[in-house]
């Protein structure tokens, strides 16, 4: 019903605000991410919005961007998961360290949410790798190349080790991609990010 809304800042919460438009004063439910990357009261704001209605309640969604409004929706559609539910899950991380976990299964990251099991997790990273695109990680300032001189079952393999070493799955989709185009070999490409992450 609400693309978005565009008014001034009212008041901010812990998990909501209220956005003054032409006098009426909208309560907007959104997630740590959305309130930190707003501006402070008495300034104006576009909020993405989403309307959520139910037998017994209505409830207004508020997002700083349409990318988190986008994850907000496909998280809604797992199995288990409610909107306030996933507005914890999208207030636990950056949207970009959100994505990277869910496209190399990183149940770990995505367990840190307040109400997310490991089973959970692994239905979120299962239910949703598909759905995040290399256009979705742009969006979200992570440029995501594929480079088919080398074989992506060698990329997955460092990304693995590298996990098993003790980094999360975000760092090591960083460091593994950022040093691909250098070798074809799993254990090259494991000496190369680990390198790279100790700044030599």
């Amino acid at each position: 019903m609400f693309a978005y809304l565009d008014g001034t800042i009212a008041e901010k919460g812990q998990n909501e605000l209220v956005l003054d438009v032409m006098g009426v004063g909208y309560l907007l439910n959104c997630s740590m991410n959305t309130l930190q990357n707003m501006p402070p009261a008495g300034e104006q704001m576009k909020v993405y919005t989403y309307l959520n209605v139910r037998e017994d309640a209505v409830d207004l969604f508020g997002f700083y961007c349409k990318e988190e409004k986008r994850m907000f929706l496909q998280l809604t559609a797992v199995s288990g998961i409610g909107p306030k539910t996933a507005l914890a899950i999208l207030g636990c991380m950056p949207l970009r360290d959100l994505q990277l976990a869910i496209m190399t299964g990183d149940v770990t990251a995505l367990s840190r949410a307040p109400g997310i099991g490991k089973k959970t997790a692994q239905r979120i990273a299962l239910e949703l790798k598909e759905h995040v695109s290399p256009e979705d990680m742009a969006a979200s300032g992570i440029t995501v190349t594929v480079d088919t001189s080398v074989p992506e079952d060698g990329v997955a393999e460092a990304i693995m080790a590298l996990q098993a070493l003790g980094y999360s799955a975000s760092e090591s989709a960083r460091a593994v991609s950022s040093v691909k185009g250098q070798s074809s070999k799993a254990d090259e490409l494991i000496r190369l990010a680990l390198k790279n992450m100790a700044g030599m």
